[in-house]
């Protein structure tokens, strides 16, 4: 009896040193264990999209239509892409957070709405270095719009979540406009990783 339950303690222990090896030498694994135990934290974002749709330092582009864009009351079939500035404050001039870049393509033939793919990129602040993925349906003429956060990348890694934006401003001369956007987003936060 001695023998099998020192025989059943030795097995046990070479099985369980593996599993301490592998939490204990791989980060990227405890972080995917820690998202999987619920150790995450909501982070809520606030800014601005400085969105410059004309003139010579314009950051959205046509680069694509279909050959009823220039009949259809929604635009349908135009694709852009954008490397908009995000600021802090509504004014221009204001703390530079990073940049929002992507595609937006006019995909509603009945209403003007925007499929987009925009990753927010941020490049100053705690959040400098990490990304955001807003991915969805964009109805423009709604006062608020909701998307989902799909994604992102460094501190939003694997986060999921939504985003609020409305229209704040809009100067039809100079064809610009400033959008204001509040993102929720679930995310695991470097503070409660640990080895499990």
């Amino acid at each position: 009896m001695e023998k099998l339950v020192a025989i059943l303690i030795l097995f046990s222990l070479v099985i369980a040193m593996p599993r301490v090896h592998a939490q204990g030498s791989d980060p990227e694994k405890i972080w995917f264990q820690n998202i999987c135990q619920g150790k995450e934290r909501v982070t809520q974002l606030h800014f601005y999209i400085q969105d410059a749709l004309g003139g010579p330092n314009a950051t959205v582009w046509e680069v694509s239509k279909s050959t009823i864009t220039s009949i259809s009351p929604t635009s349908f079939g135009q694709v852009r892409v954008l490397d908009d500035l995000i600021t802090a404050g509504p004014d221009r001039n204001s703390s530079k957070l990073g940049w929002a870049q992507g595609l937006i393509t006019f995909a509603d033939m009945k209403e003007s709405a925007l499929n987009m793919n925009i990753n927010l990129v941020f490049t100053a602040g705690k959040y400098n270095g990490s990304t955001l993925c807003i991915l969805g349906r964009n109805p423009i003429l709604n006062k608020n719009r909701e998307l989902p956060v799909v994604g992102g990348t460094g501190v939003f890694r694997m986060a999921r979540g939504y985003s609020i934006s409305n229209t704040y401003s809009y100067d039809s001369i100079l064809n610009y406009g400033v959008l204001e956007y509040t993102v929720y987003v679930s995310h695991v936060h470097k503070s409660t990783l640990a080895i499990v």
